[in-house]
């Protein structure tokens, strides 16, 4: 072996670092509407509720708060090329936690509770729209000609982007017109679910995971 083979820059700890922050946001975001979903009927019974956030009223309240604190913490340690970077991940940080320590109201809400629901309802609209920019205009620039690698990835990072997008008004269109007719659908629940899903894939890939260049 090399005498120096097995030395660690600093530039090297700071970029593996950097990859560790974006597959663990990647993480969760794959694993969170799965563990909350299947935790909920295991320990505690029941059917699936209305929606993602639905779930602090569960079992798995620690979880969910858990889970978006600390994905909000990620995102604040994260530092991307340029001031853009750093001000949309500070920006989604706050919405995440803001979603976590705001929960939806529960049945026959007070005023406070349905004001702390609109906060909640705001946090994960600026939350999914952010990280939707995320992946159709920042994660998808390159410094030159792109790979062939690069490219697959922002068809990637693209298309995890519209489906946020498509989720959030789906979700909105739901809840102006629809809301009693797929009720018992609970529609709202799976689009939230593919909006995280799409996050985490998005985040995953960001992190090297797949796609990587050789």
């Amino acid at each position: 072996m090399h005498p120096t083979a097995s030395v660690q820059t600093p530039q090297m700890s700071f970029v593996h670092s950097y990859l560790f922050l974006r597959r663990a946001v990647g993480v969760i975001g794959l694993a969170l509407p799965v563990v909350l979903i299947v935790g909920k009927i295991v320990l505690e019974g029941g059917g699936t509720l209305s929606s993602i956030s639905g779930y602090y009223h569960s079992v798995m309240r620690g979880v969910f708060v858990g889970s978006m604190c600390a994905v909000g913490t990620f995102l604040l340690s994260y530092r991307g090329y340029n001031r853009l970077d750093d001000i949309c991940g500070d920006i989604a940080a706050v919405a995440a936690i803001g979603v976590g320590l705001f929960p939806v109201a529960g049945p026959d809400p007070t005023p406070t509770q349905r004001l702390v629901e609109t906060v909640h309802v705001a946090c994960a609209a600026v939350f999914f729209v952010t990280l939707a920019v995320f992946c159709l205009f920042l994660f998808t620039r390159t410094g030159g000609e792109p790979t062939r690698h690069k490219t697959w990835r922002n068809r990637v990072y693209r298309t995890c982007g519209l489906v946020m997008l498509a989720c959030l008004v789906l979700i909105a269109a739901e809840g102006l017109w629809l809301a009693d007719e797929l009720a018992a659908l609970n529609p709202v629940l799976w689009l939230e679910s593919a909006a995280i899903f799409a996050f985490g894939v998005a985040w995953w890939i960001k992190g090297e995971t797949l796609l990587r260049d050789p």
